[in-house]
């Protein structure tokens, strides 16, 4: 309603404003379009603020949210995009300004498709199917490629051309899909599957040119990236240029960020093989020439010490030592044999001297009775009694005439017992 105000009855600026913030109130929460001109994010505040234009009436508006709400679309909407807002007008009295609170960002056109690709991004993400450790090493050198492209196209003349030229070898199992449209994602997971259970193929190269991000809408589709996951086969991707990131790329094995690219990082350069094969013999020939020098070393080194130089040297010394202690144990022997000779035949003179024989070759004589006992007091023999004189040469019998006993008897004395 109107006011009644005239330079006499004026009313406050206060009023005006307290007035225009009630009119605002009654608007209500409205759907805004318009281009983000500016982006003010201060580290630490829990508010964003934004400059949403109308490019084509040249009108501007401040936006007002919660970060909560900004970082939701944070990560596909930037300065320059064009997005849908659900906010409520505000007024802010004390400097008579209006403002936007919003509740609700959304993208428009790429951005929303682009905020949908996001949202998928997390999901998988948060399954798993993008971590690292699933990622599977690719072989060295393999003997059989699979390769998913579009019929004679520029990503697969690229990719086979690059190849060759890096080995000559190398051998393609290609199979021709469509890469953009409705029918891409069925054909390229069936191609997919298809070279996954070739039990030749040792790794498969999903390969597509440069496009907008509809084009390239398929290889971020959900089926396909759950069909790349279950592989057992190592999977490149190798779809459009650098800045081009569908979501097979965070899903394959290796990111190639162009065909070109993936010929090289699949197969290897046989230039450089042969100049690391050389590299590593020409290094095991100096290690190996090293080794010997440092073994002849020492070989002389030990042909050179007086063992080696004259081996039989401590030989003839020890001969020359044992033949002269032989000949002195010789020399000892003789003169213990002689001096032991010398008082054998001493003692030997000194037995004979002393020996019964040599007495009897005197002419004594030994009387023997028969049994053998010898006579050594007359008065132990009688008259009659045969006894055996014994002389150097031989014996003989004798007969008592008259013993020592039979001359005891008739002294009186009594004769020994016989």
């Amino acid at each position: 309603m109107a006011l009644n105000t005239s330079a006499d009855a004026p009313i406050p600026v206060g009023e005006v404003s307290r007035l225009i913030g009630g009119w605002i109130d009654r608007l209500g929460a409205v759907w805004v379009e318009g281009q983000i001109t500016q982006i003010s994010r201060r580290p630490g505040a829990g508010v964003v603020f934004l400059t949403l234009r109308d490019p084509s009436r040249d009108v501007s508006l401040t936006v007002t949210c919660f970060r909560g709400v900004f970082e939701q679309v944070a990560e596909v909407v930037g300065e320059g995009a064009r997005v849908v807002v659900h906010a409520k007008p505000e007024w802010y009295a004390a400097r008579g300004q209006l403002s936007l609170r919003a509740a609700e960002i959304r993208p428009v056109g790429v951005g929303e498709l682009l905020a949908r690709l996001e949202q998928l991004k997390k999901t998988l993400a948060a399954e798993g199917l993008f971590a690292l450790d699933r990622k599977r090493p690719l072989p060295f050198l393999p003997q059989l490629i699979g390769l998913v492209t579009g019929r004679a196209s520029a990503a697969e003349r690229d990719v086979r051309e690059n190849a060759r030229l890096r080995w000559p070898a190398v051998r393609f199992e290609v199979r021709n899909v469509p890469v953009q449209g409705a029918a891409a994602v069925p054909r390229v997971i069936d191609a997919v599957r298809d070279l996954d259970g070739h039990r030749d193929v040792d790794v498969i190269i999903v390969a597509r040119g440069g496009g907008s991000v509809e084009d390239l809408l398929p290889f971020s589709d959900e089926r396909l990236i759950r069909a790349v996951a279950a592989c057992t086969t190592p999977l490149v991707s190798a779809i459009g240029h650098e800045p081009d990131s569908p979501l097979l790329d965070l899903v394959a094995d290796l990111r190639a960020s162009t065909p070109t690219d993936a010929a090289k990082r699949v197969v290897p350069d046989v230039r450089e093989e042969l100049a690391r094969v050389q590299l590593v013999r020409d290094r095991a020939l100096r290690v190996i020439r090293g080794l010997l020098d440092r073994e002849e070393h020492g070989l002389r080194a030990a042909l050179s010490r007086p063992s080696m130089a004259a081996p039989y040297r401590m030989i003839d010394e020890r001969a020359a030592e044992i033949e002269d202690r032989v000949d002195r144990a010789r020399r000892c022997l003789k003169h213990a044999l002689d001096r032991a000779d010398a008082d054998l035949a001493h003692t030997l003179a000194r037995v004979v001297a002393l020996s019964p024989a040599a007495t009897l070759r005197r002419g004594y004589a030994v009387l023997q009775r028969e049994d053998g006992s010898v006579v050594r007091e007359p008065a132990r023999v009688r008259a009659a009694e045969r006894l055996r004189a014994r002389v150097a040469e031989g014996e003989f019998a004798v007969r008592v005439e008259r013993g020592g006993a039979d001359r005891g008897a008739a002294d009186g004395a009594v004769p020994p017992p016989a």
